[in-house]
């Protein structure tokens, strides 16, 4: 009798384990997805900054080149 217990003990054990290996093999799984997410989600954040200071650069040099016709529109209003 005593034999079987520690039998059952034995197999409960083992299938904790197995468990126990299934959910770690799970969470590797997880964690390695989350990290290739990550790196996409780093690089379209880095695109999206360099697309930002593109907008922001294009953004005032046509700030600058409507300033620049204003004042020549003032100019050829004074002149005339």
């Amino acid at each position: 009798m005593f034999f079987m217990n520690t039998e059952t003990v034995s197999q409960k054990t083992e299938r904790y384990l197995a468990t126990l290996e299934e959910r770690i093999d799970e969470l590797i799984r997880s964690h390695e997805q989350l990290a290739l997410e990550n790196d996409s989600l780093h690089a379209r954040q880095v695109a999206l900054l360099a697309e930002r200071d593109q907008l922001i650069a294009q953004n005032e040099q046509s700030r600058e080149r409507i300033e620049a016709m204003v004042a020549r529109l003032k100019g050829l209003e004074q002149s005339t």
